[in-house]
């Protein structure tokens, strides 16, 4: 039996339009923002925010999120981690939505490539 599989872990969750997110019991529940009371958006175990300044990290949150993709490396169990590439500035989700178009990917499984040369 795994130590992990009765604890129940806090998730992120963001505001985009505010650029804040806050970790709630994963409960299903609609998380509001505490800014603009606008339901927040479930971004996974392992979301980090970019700082609020910065407008290329936060593009590439949104493009990440909009993709239906979340920040995830955590296995169900809590057992184990595999890490996921997603991209951190906006330049990267360019990149990624180029290789997208000339490869015939959808923009999903192009944003979630380590290196753009792989597709």
């Amino acid at each position: 039996m795994c130590r992990y599989a009765f604890v129940t872990y806090k998730v992120h969750y963001v505001c985009v339009a505010c650029r804040q997110s806050h970790k709630h019991p994963w409960d299903g529940a609609e998380h509001l923002c505490t800014r603009c009371r606008v339901p927040m958006r479930y971004a996974g175990h392992d979301f980090a925010a970019p700082r609020r300044a910065d407008d290329s990290g936060w593009g590439a949150v949104t493009a990440v999120l909009d993709a239906g993709l979340r920040y995830e490396g955590f296995q169900v169990c809590g057992c184990g981690r595999e890490s996921e590439y997603r991209p951190r500035r906006s330049s990267d989700v360019r990149s990624r939505r180029r290789v997208a178009v000339r490869a015939g990917l959808c923009e999903a499984d192009a944003l979630a490539l380590r290196d753009p040369a792989d597709a």
